[in-house]
């Protein structure tokens, strides 16, 4: 059976940059899980899809596998951008997630891009269009954060 990987989005404020950044995990269906985070590849056969986590084995504190983007401020008037980008090879031998953070969404978007060209570029070979996935937030007051993960799959601890 392939591996589904999800791709979740969110945004949160709250009294901390870590509870806003908390309040995003659970957003995104993860909020109970350790996570581990991964570098950027996406093994063979793997199906991505958009939407939170749905972690339907998975217990209070299992270990989850992830790669994530996030940016937090407690500055009135920042901007706090994070996103994904992802490509699929075209022959099924797997692909690439890249991550990034800023303070604008054009950075943002720029940075996935460019990352992921290169990193295509020095394996060769045909690829899918590159897809991104980027969210952003206005500090007005409270504590926010910007986050997006895509999450591989749990694990138990025995």
């Amino acid at each position: 059976m392939p591996l589904s990987i999800s791709v979740a989005q969110a945004v949160a404020e709250a009294s901390t940059e870590l509870a806003a950044f908390d309040a995003c995990l659970l957003q995104s269906g993860i909020g109970n899980v350790n996570l581990l985070y991964l570098s950027s590849v996406i093994p063979p056969g793997s199906i991505i899809r958009r939407g939170p986590a749905v972690l339907d084995c998975a217990e209070w504190g299992d270990r989850l596998y992830c790669v994530m983007a996030q940016s937090r401020t407690s500055s009135v008037g920042h901007e706090v951008w994070a996103g994904l980008g992802w490509v699929q090879a075209n022959d099924s031998r797997g692909g690439l997630f890249a991550e990034a953070m800023g303070s604008s969404e054009s950075e943002v978007r720029l940075q996935l891009t460019e990352t992921l060209q290169d990193m295509i570029a020095s394996r060769g070979g045909e690829w899918e269009p590159i897809e991104l996935a980027v969210i952003g937030a206005t500090c007005s007051g409270r504590p926010v954060c910007a986050l997006v993960a895509a999450t591989y799959q749990a694990e138990g601890w025995t």
